[in-house]
């Protein structure tokens, strides 16, 4: 039997407007040996709510670097721990684009508990050839970049 490539997921994201919403239970493995949040796992959360934005947004990566073309890599995080979540905790992950390059992305991800702020952060992805040099972005996803492109001016970390 081979893999399904179904874009239907158990659970998936979604956007409310520019902002694309994307929730995660902290279970036991993510915590230390008191329940808190290991400082690592937030950057777990944080990348499968930006894979699930680029793929609710129509931006296949797989096919992409199937196709020999390339794949987003992170090249700058900027994070800021605000609380502490705890095992058990419902966390809901924010995420919107900031900016637009040639090459790159700036996407702007905030963790909260309810209305609490538990981290924020800036990431810049470059488009890399397999070689792993920066190269530009293809023209449809810069295009599907654009129609989720935030323009309230969020304030970056």
């Amino acid at each position: 039997m081979t893999a399904s490539r179904s874009p239907h997921l158990p659970y998936q994201g979604h956007f409310d407007g520019t902002e694309h919403k994307f929730a995660v239970r902290v279970y036991f493995e993510d915590t230390d040996f008191s329940g808190v949040v290991y400082h690592a796992r937030y950057l777990h959360f944080m990348e499968r709510a930006r894979s699930d934005m680029l793929a609710r947004a129509g931006i296949d990566q797989r096919a992409a670097h199937e196709a020999g073309e390339g794949a987003y890599a992170v090249t700058a995080m900027d994070l800021k721990f605000r609380r502490a979540a705890h095992f058990d905790d419902a966390l809901l992950l924010t995420s919107t684009v900031e900016r637009i390059g040639g090459a790159s992305v700036d996407i702007h991800q905030t963790i909260t508990r309810d209305a609490e702020i538990i981290v924020t952060a800036k990431v810049t992805a470059a488009f890399v050839s397999p070689q792993g040099r920066a190269r530009r972005q293809p023209k449809q996803w810069v295009a599907a970049f654009e129609k989720i492109l935030h323009k309230g001016g969020a304030s970056l970390p």
